[in-house]
């Protein structure tokens, strides 16, 4: 039989806020963290804006020999499922190992470690190289770095399926628990992209928003006058666990996944598919896997990622799966409390949707002051909300025409 999956811990690392009660604390002040970057020089760039965790210290969460080890990015992966793992109240050492699965999702890995190493071999020769930096740069150290520490010795995989990654890597972990392959799994989003050329490669494709003198209100899904997405950087870890498991150790439980759907566009690189057909039927599938129908669903949670074309195709989407209830849905777009983390951003996003439907309070869109006539925007939620949605969607769509959604639902 198919075991239930519940999520027992969140480990957020956000421009926001880190922790669940930092992460709420963001969601509540309504306002975005965007600002200026300073982490680099972002001159030769039209986008000179993003969302930073400026507050991060690695030896805050890790000991200083495994901080001076890993690049920023282990570090992200590391610390956010230390914090999940603090949540769950679960202790690695009482655990099966072998019986606890490593899912992440990332788009760039440590490719930005991998650029600094470009500059420092061009500048000073190859003395001056990182010797891990084969180690730092693939997508893949995040889990197995996760794994090697809390000594975890179940199915280990690290996606890159661009933006679309941090939900497929809690689908994946809901399918290998669901299916008797795992007890336990630490499914994260992890992304660490600040960097020259890694944020630049964006710019050049015109992708990121250019409201440098308005980094705050640069961010608006939905809105007539976005004009591209902000880059953000944060992980967010979750632990899932089967549920009579966890209910039998009295854990608190934030929600169920439920259900996982994911297609791919077959159609461009970087433009989604203009009848939102393919993302339609990710969402479609998600339904059908949780055994519940669009009625059944008052969340969603948007992928909104403020670029011109995505958020027309997005409402396109929503509504051809959910048809006439959409207009009963409360929908939002969170990315300007923490800027679009690429691959981290569906993690930190199902995160945001738990605690919403746990805590009875639905955060707002941010700076959607125009609506856009080329979007469907009657379900789309400009103010808070007071209320606790049973059933959730949370969409995540990305590069390649890769469409991901989940299901939650309220414990």
């Amino acid at each position: 039989m198919s075991s239930r999956v519940a999520v027992t811990g969140l480990g957020p690392l956000t421009a926001a806020g880190t922790g669940v009660e930092g992460l709420w604390a963001g969601l509540r002040a309504q306002a975005s963290p965007i600002r200026a970057v300073t982490s680099f020089d972002t001159s030769p760039w039209r986008t000179r804006i993003a969302a930073q965790i400026d507050d991060f210290r690695p030896e805050d969460h890790l000991d200083a020999r495994t901080a001076r080890r890993l690049d920023r990015y282990s570090q992200f992966a590391l610390a956010s499922a230390g914090l999940a793992l603090a949540d769950a109240d679960l202790d690695p050492a009482s655990v099966d190992p072998d019986r606890v699965a490593v899912q992440v999702g990332s788009a760039l890995g440590g490719i930005a470690h991998a650029e600094r190493q470009v500059v420092n071999f061009l500048r000073e020769g190859v003395r001056a190289v990182d010797p891990r930096v084969a180690l730092h740069t693939f997508c893949g150290a995040a889990s197995c770095n996760i794994a090697i520490h809390f000594g975890f010795t179940g199915p280990n995989s690290t996606n890159a399926m661009s933006c679309a990654s941090g939900t497929i890597a809690i689908g994946e972990a809901w399918r290998l628990i669901r299916g008797g392959d795992a007890d336990v799994a630490i499914a994260a989003g992890v992304e660490a992209p600040l960097s020259p050329l890694s944020f630049g490669a964006f710019a050049i494709i015109r992708a990121m928003s250019a409201r440098n003198d308005d980094p705050g209100s640069a961010c608006r899904p939905f809105d007539a006058g976005r004009d591209g997405f902000v880059m953000g950087e944060g992980a967010c870890a979750l632990v899932l666990e089967r549920w009579e498991d966890a209910v039998a150790r009295g854990a608190r439980i934030y929600g169920e996944v439920c259900g996982y759907g994911v297609t791919n566009d077959a159609h461009h690189m970087t433009a989604p598919r203009p009848d939102g057909a393919q993302a339609a039927r990710a969402i479609e599938n998600a339904l059908r896997a949780a055994n519940m129908a669009p009625s059944d669903v008052a969340l969603v949670n948007a992928h909104g990622s403020s670029t011109p074309l995505n958020d027309p195709i997005e409402t396109r989407a929503i509504r051809c799966a959910f048809g006439a209830h959409a207009d009963r849905l409360a929908v939002v777009g969170t990315k300007a409390y923490h800027g679009h983390a690429l691959g981290a951003s569906g993690a930190i996003e199902a995160a945001i949707t738990l605690l919403a439907m746990r805590r009875g309070w639905i955060p707002p869109t941010l700076n959607l002051d125009t609506a856009d006539p080329e979007c469907d925007l009657d379900y789309v939620m400009t103010g808070g909300r007071d209320g606790w949605p049973p059933v959730a969607v949370s969409n995540s769509f990305g590069f390649g025409g890769i469409n991901g959604a989940i299901v939650l639902r309220a414990a």
